[in-house]
This record gives C-alpha cells, structure tokens and sequence, in this order.
C-alpha cells in the first residue's frame, strides 16, 4: 500500500519550492516564531554523532544539515530543488550538497551512519518509497529522525486552523510562490499523524521508533533505528 501525500506532481513541488527559495528561511521563522532553530538541534542530538556519515535528505536551504555538522557529522545534503540548493551552497562549503530525489537516492547501500528529514518527507508523492530508500542507504544499526509538521491535539487545534488554513494562505498573496502557502496546510491535512507515521516506519525497516511531539504537538519528532 503507498501513501498519496500530495495531489502536485514532482516537478509542480520542485518549481514550488523554487519560487520560495528566496523567503523560506524567513517564512520558517515567522511560522515557528523562531522555535525551528531548537527543533532543529533536538533533531540531530537525538540520532548524530560525531564522526557519523549523516544524510540530511530533503535539505531545502541547509539549516539542518549545518546543526548535523556542528553535532560532528559528515554531511550531505541532498534536494531537488537547484534554487535551494543555490542557497544552501552559501552557508557552508564543506557540506557535500547533491541535487537529487529522496525517492531515488542517488548513493550505495548503507552509505550513512544517521539520515534526517526536516519538514521535507510530508512532500513526497510516495512515503511508503521514500522510508524504503532511507531504509536502504542506512547501515544496519543506523539511526532516523523525522522532524515534520503534524495534526495539532488540545487547545492548539482551533489557533492551528485559523493560522494556517486562513493567515498562511494571505502571506502567500504578498510573497513570492504564493501557492506555496495553500498547499502547505493542505499537505499537512493529507499526511499521517504521528502515530500512522510511527507505524509506517515500524513496517519497513526500522526498529526502536519514537515519537516526541514538540511545539504544543503541532510538530512531530519521530526517531527510529534501521533494523
């Protein structure tokens, strides 16, 4: 069985994130008041160690892929998206940046001690696929994270709709790739809660899965091991 996470094709969600390349790291800012720094960090504490050959997949502007490197990974970040990647190139140069799909990872079995995907898996057309090649490019022993917007829970569900099914979408008509801003809250509609997601993972390859909900549970961070 795959999971549909989006009704755009491939190459209407690489032209997307085209277009917001300029403001992503400012939109992310704003849409986490600047929370996204820290979850970002708990990200790579929990599955990097120093010396590991880490994966940040996914890896938009970078931002990730530099807290695994100064966790003490050797990291490559990998996109498909050329206009991130332009971005991402001018944080660091010794991060090994690749052009590439995460549902056809373009590296050897068991190339990487740690792989990480922030808020990058939730827009791939096929999940069950791309938990199959994280899967298949970690050793065996190696270890997931997946930081990802989730369905909030409580008292944040009614503050959680207005903000993103009515503001985001009003950003989007005043800044470039405005219709980034309405598929956004509908992405986040259609993916797996944390815990199908949980599940998912447990039915490929990986073991020990753990989810911590961080944010007021509006963000999930789901770690496992490669089985």
């Amino acid at each position: 069985m795959t999971h549909d996470t989006g009704t755009l094709q491939a190459d209407d969600v690489r032209g997307m994130f085209d277009r917001i390349a300029p403001v992503y790291d400012a939109m992310n800012r704003v849409m986490t008041a600047g929370l996204d720094r820290s979850w970002r960090r708990l990200t790579v504490e929990a599955v990097v160690q120093p010396g590991d050959r880490v994966l940040d997949a996914c890896c938009g502007t970078g931002d990730l892929a530099l807290a695994a490197e100064r966790e003490g990974g050797v990291v490559t970040g990998l996109d498909f998206s050329p206009r991130m990647l332009e971005r991402a190139r001018r944080k660091s140069a010794t991060v090994r940046w690749v052009e590439g799909d995460l549902l056809a990872l373009p590296f050897d079995d068991a190339s990487f001690d740690a792989a990480t995907v922030g808020f990058g898996v939730r827009n791939v057309a096929d999940l069950d696929a791309a938990l199959v090649e994280l899967g298949r490019v970690l050793r065996p022993g190696g270890r997931l994270a997946i930081l990802e917007i989730t369905r909030p829970r409580g008292i944040l569900r009614p503050f959680f709709t207005l903000w993103f099914d009515r503001i985001v979408p009003l950003l989007g008509k005043v800044l470039p790739g405005g219709r980034a801003y309405t598929y956004l809250p509908a992405s986040v509609r259609r993916f797996p809660g944390a815990e199908d997601l949980a599940a998912l993972l447990e039915a490929q390859s990986f073991s020990r899965v753990r989810v911590r909900l961080l944010g007021g549970t509006i963000v999930a961070l789901h770690t496992a091991v490669r089985a």
